[in-house]
C-alpha cells in the first residue's frame, strides 16, 4: 500500500475532478508474490488507477489481490464503475486505504466487492491516504478546496520588506520544496500586492517537470494587474485568473482577456472578496488545493475565516530587520484544532507542516 500510495503521487494536481489513486496488483502462483499490474489515475482523471493496473495485468489478474488507495468507485458513467471492473477481472482479494466519502461510492464499492466473493480489507494506511488525498476528500465534504497556507520566515520573524520587491529568505533546497508543492497542487494563489510588489510567476520551474505549472490566481478587486507582469505574460500557457468585483474596470478586464487572462466574478464582504464564497467557486471549477503563497494580509484573511487546512512554514537563517513585515503566524501561535504533522531540515533551512484535524 506504501507503494500504492507513492505511486498515486506520479499525477497529483493533474486528474481534474477525481483525486490521484494508485492501483497495484499481486498475485502469488508459488513462488512468491509478483506485481503483475500498476496504474495510477491519467492525467484529466480517465482511466481511473484500478482500470490501467487491471489493462496492464490482463489475464494475470485473476486470482490477484489489488491495493488500491481509495475505495473502488460504485457509480456509472460511460464506462463501468471500477468496482464491477474488479469483480470482472476475476480478483480475489481487494486492500483499500482512504474511504471515499462522495455518496455514489461511500461504502457502495467494497459492498459490491462483498456481494460478489472478493474479500475485503479496508483502512490500510488510511492515515496517510486521507492526508495525501486531502484536497479530493475535502472537496468532497465541504465543497471548497484544501487550502494550504505557506509562508518564509526569517530568523527574525518577518517574511518581506514593504517596498524592496522579492527578499531571498530560504535557500535552494527550500525553495526546490515549494516549486515541487506548485506541481502537485490545482492552483496557486496571491494577493495584487504581492503580485506588484514581487512580480511573481509563479510556476513550476523543477528540470522535468515545467508542465506541471499549476493555474495562478490573484485575488484583485480592483483589477490592478499590468500587462506586463510575468503573471500575463504566460496566460497562454499556464492558467491565470483574476478573482475581482464584477464592477470593476470593464475596459482592463477586456484588455486583460485578450491576452488569456480569465476571470471570476467575486461577492465582496466589508470591501473585501468573500474567501469562502471564493474557495467554493473555485471547487466548483474542479480545483480541490489551493496553495496560498502571498503576502501577510492574504494569509491574516484565510486565517481569520477558518479556512487554512493546512499550515507549511519555512524556515530561514538570515534577519530581515526592524522594517520587515512581521509574520502574520509563527510556530507560537498556531490555530487550535491543527496538530503538527512533520518536520524537516532543508539544507540550512528548516520546514514545519501542521494540519487541521476534522
Amino acid at each position: 500500500m506504501a507503494a500504492a500510495l507513492r505511486l498515486s503521487r506520479r499525477n497529483a494536481g493533474r486528474t481534474s475532478t477525481n483525486p490521484a489513486v494508485g492501483t497495484i496488483l499481486v498475485r502469488d502462483d508459488g513462488a512468491g508474490p509478483m506485481i503483475v499490474g500498476t496504474g495510477v489515475t491519467a492525467v484529466g482523471g480517465r482511466p481511473h488507477a484500478e482500470a490501467e493496473a487491471l489493462a496492464q495485468a490482463g489475464e494475470l489478474s485473476r486470482g490477484a489481490t489489488a491495493y488500491v488507495t481509495l475505495e473502488p468507485c460504485a457509480h456509472h458513467g460511460r464506462t463501468p464503475p471500477c468496482a464491477n471492473a474488479l469483480v470482472n477481472a476475476g480478483i480475489v482479494r481487494v486492500v483499500g486505504a482512504a474511504s471515499d466519502p462522495d455518496s455514489r461510492v461511500s461504502g457502495k464499492g467494497y459492498a459490491i466487492l462483498r456481494e460478489a466473493g472478493i474479500e475485503v480489507v479496508e483502512r490500510l494506511l488510511s492515515a496517510q491516504a486521507s492526508d495525501q488525498m486531502a484536497g479530493y476528500l475535502i472537496r468532497s465534504s465541504r465543497k471548497r478546496p484544501e487550502v494550504i497556507l505557506k509562508l518564509a520566515i526569517s530568523s527574525d520573524g518577518k517574511i518581506g520588506a514593504a517596498g524592496q520587491g522579492q527578499i531571498t529568505i530560504t535557500g535552494e533546497a527550500a525553495r526546490r520544496e515549494v516549486h515541487l508543492m506548485r506541481a502537485e497542487a490545482d492552483a496557486v494563489l496571491i494577493g495584487i500586492g504581492t503580485a506588484l510588489e514581487d512580480d511573481p510567476a509563479l510556476t513550476v520551474r523543477l528540470p522535468g517537470l515545467e508542465n506541471r505549472s499549476p493555474a495562478r490566481i490573484v485575488l484583485d478587486r480592483e483589477i490592478r494587474l499590468p500587462e506586463t507582469s510575468k503573471l500575463v505574460a504566460d496566460a497562454d500557457r499556464v492558467p491565470l485568473y483574476i478573482a475581482s468585483d464584477t464592477s470593476a474596470n470593464p475596459h482592463r478586464k477586456a484588455t486583460l482577456e485578450r491576452r488569456g487572462v480569465r476571470f471570476i466574478g467575486t461577492e465582496l464582504h466589508d470591501g473585501h472578496i468573500a474567501l469562502p464564497e471564493l474557495m467554493e467557486d473555485l471547487a466548483a471549477l474542479g480545483m480541490a488545493s489551493v496553495l496560498v503563497e502571498g503576502g501577510a494580509a492574504v494569509a491574516s484573511a484565510f486565517l481569520a475565516d477558518g479556512l487554512a487546512d493546512r499550515i507549511v512554514l519555512f524556515y530561514g537563517p538570515r534577519e530581515i530587520g526592524p522594517n520587515g513585515i512581521v509574520a502574520p503566524i509563527d510556530p507560537d501561535h498556531i490555530p487550535q484544532g491543527f496538530h503538527k504533522m512533520r518536520e524537516m531540515r532543508l539544507g540550512e533551512d528548516s520546514y514545519a507542516e501542521w494540519v487541521r484535524g476534522y
